[in-house]
């Protein structure tokens, strides 16, 4: 099953895609009630749906599958690890503590874009993509969850580009802290999520999908792997996402940028120089997920934000005069 949502005119639908058909959820389901329902749910309404609703897939236009109850991004690949370190923090390397434990950080919801939605970025030199495979969590979620209940937490998985500006990124790492403002921007999502149900013979032998990542510049590849080459499995996400917190329906773990050039700033790391060159205003970067599908969108043009004043020096005073 294809989960998505869509712009129909005025009107924003909801529901599945079957057979290059937009068909809306029985009863006006939205996705979010859809995800909380679980897998099961799901099935028995798409036993239901009414076929003569739908519209042409190439009459509407897709959005973000979902509205995101929140965002975990990890850094699951140690290829992209060694490779961008270089280009971020000037040194490559993978340093002891990744292989402890599969870190994430929290990114906007606010800022996220679907199929074919421009990105719009702060004024940056090193305008970044990165080609992620991310998890979607439906049914009831729950905390420190682990085997076969961190696996049936999972209802789907969709493409997501988390775009970044390395130079903001390389200097706000730098304190200790974030990325912040270098990923604020945009995260784009789509162009539906697939059931878990359908990715089930992708499973190796130790519970990794073995499904092909590409991306593409301007219609050139710039990266490619196997989203088995990950150091934890998906449901080893959700299970140390949960640990000591809770995961819900509409949560989207995000795998971290795939190895082998599966962002730009991985290149530049292991080349030393920028080559390929930083995105730029009317690039297009096209992401392909065998199984899954296909995301693209364009840079537009950079947006100056506000201007925020330096830090003041303080005498440190430790009571009032």
């Amino acid at each position: 099953m294809r989960i998505a949502r869509w712009q129909d005119g005025a009107e924003t639908g909801e529901g599945f895609i079957i057979d290059n058909t937009a068909v809306p959820f029985p009863n006006g389901l939205r996705v979010a009630e859809v995800l909380a329902r679980g897998l099961d749910g799901a099935r028995d309404l798409f036993g239901r749906v009414n076929h003569d609703a739908g519209r042409p897939l190439a009459e509407v236009r897709l959005l973000a599958p979902l509205v995101p109850a929140a965002i975990r991004d990890f850094v699951a690949f140690e290829e992209h690890v060694e490779g961008v370190s270089a280009s971020v923090d000037g040194k490559s390397e993978v340093v002891p503590e990744w292989y402890e434990a599969p870190t994430f950080y929290f990114t906007n919801p606010h800022t996220v874009l679907g199929p074919g939605e421009p990105v719009i970025p702060p004024v940056t030199q090193r305008l970044d993509f990165e080609l992620e495979i991310a998890a979607v969590i439906g049914g009831a979620g729950g905390s420190n969850l682990s085997g076969k209940n961190a696996a049936d937490a999972i209802f789907g998985y969709t493409i997501m580009n988390d775009w970044s500006a390395r130079d903001i990124q390389s200097r706000e790492m730098k304190v200790r802290l974030g990325p912040a403002k270098g990923k604020d921007f945009g995260t784009s999502l789509g162009p539906w999520i697939v059931t878990a149900d359908e990715l089930e013979p992708y499973l190796d032998a130790d519970g990794f999908l073995a499904l092909r990542a590409e991306v593409f510049v301007n219609g050139e590849l710039v990266g490619e792997d196997l989203v088995s080459n990950m150091g934890w499995t998906f449901p080893e996400l959700v299970s140390y996402a949960s640990r000591n917190s809770r995961v819900v329906f509409g949560d989207v773990l995000g795998s971290g940028t795939v190895g082998n050039g599966g962002c730009l700033g991985e290149l530049w790391g292991r080349r030393g120089e920028l080559t390929p060159a930083p995105l730029a205003e009317g690039d297009e970067v096209r992401m392909v997920v065998e199984c899954i599908g296909e995301l693209t969108a364009t840079v537009a043009a950079a947006v100056e934000g506000c201007s925020v004043p330096r830090a003041r020096d303080r005498n440190r005073t430790r009571a009032r005069v």
